[in-house]
């Protein structure tokens, strides 16, 4: 009587993993949300965080190369014949999750500087300035709304900003010109959009200044905004196309309580890259050019970074 309650009971069990295989199979397969990966652009922020507990790094190496000037009026000058100025900069940028919604940041940077002017040479090498990041997810990407990430910024002048040697001509003072001994807060918003096959960035980041003493005289460089945008295009075997643009503009500065006549500093970069990415780790070779701006270096830069999360 027991065996063939067991049989019947085997029976059933079959019968009914049968049912529920044909009814799975006249369901439709849910497919997957798309989500590549890739370094994303050089300079402009992306929404999306790293993750609750997950600690990324990124190095970037950096090849600056100084090609003219641009002066107050925003005329191009090119170096005269026979100057040359150029820098390597090595820079690590680290984020590390602490929920979901918010995550912490850093950056820091070493470089090596080098000039030739009017025969003479110099070179000098020294950490630049560094950035701490707080940053919060404050709204999920939608079908309509890009994901929105506020930002809280940190500048601390770590590199040197006076006191220049003469016999270097510049090349030893490695602060920020935009701010040089200056901690710098900075508020921003940081958005990105997935439209297959592009993934679109824009941020904007408005940084206070606050009163510095540089070379014994009382500074109080401008508030300053940096704003950019970035587009990236998937193609097939993990590649992927990059262009963005990078603008910043400041106002002139204060020394001693007067205000600095064209000491304003605005320029905009131009960047295209390619990228090529997997799972372990994401890889990405720019070339970036400062197209126009003010009392600012005409550069062209190549630079090559990768991301590795732990």
């Amino acid at each position: 009587m027991l065996q063939r309650i067991f049989r019947l009971f085997i029976i059933g069990l079959c019968f009914s993993i049968i049912k529920i295989n044909a009814n799975a199979d006249e369901v439709p397969a849910i497919h997957d949300e798309w989500e590549p990966v890739s370094a994303g652009p050089l300079t402009t922020w992306t929404a999306p965080l790293c993750g609750k507990g997950k600690f990324v790094i990124q190095p970037f190496l950096f090849y600056n190369r100084t090609r003219g000037t641009f002066d107050s009026d925003g005329h191009y000058d090119s170096l005269p014949s026979g100057d040359k100025k150029y820098q390597f900069q090595q820079q690590l940028f680290a984020q590390y999750g602490l929920t979901d919604r918010l995550e912490f940041d850093v950056q820091a940077v070493y470089q090596q500087n080098y000039i030739k002017q009017d025969g003479a040479s110099a070179h000098a090498a020294g950490f630049g300035d560094s950035y701490f990041f707080l940053r919060y997810c404050a709204l999920d990407e939608t079908k309509w709304m890009p994901q929105i990430t506020g930002l809280f910024q940190l500048k601390i002048p770590t590199g040197k900003y006076q006191h220049g040697h003469p016999d270097k001509l510049g090349t030893d003072l490695m602060g920020a010109g935009s701010g040089g001994g200056s901690w710098d807060q900075g508020l921003g918003v940081n958005l990105s959009k997935k439209l297959k096959p592009f993934i679109f960035h824009a941020d904007a980041v408005y940084n206070f200044t606050q009163k510095a003493r540089v070379d014994g005289v009382n500074t109080r460089y401008a508030n300053y905004l940096n704003y950019d945008f970035g587009v990236e295009y998937f193609l097939p075997k993990g590649f992927n196309l990059m262009i963005e643009a990078n603008g910043f503009l400041q106002a002139d500065k204060r020394e001693n309580g007067s205000r600095s006549p064209d000491s304003n500093i605005n320029y905009l970069t131009l960047a295209p890259g390619i990228g090529w990415s997997n799972d372990l780790i994401q890889a990405l070779v720019v070339y970036q050019r400062v197209v126009t701006g003010t009392n600012t270096d005409a550069n062209d830069s190549v630079i090559f970074t990768f991301v590795h999360t732990f």
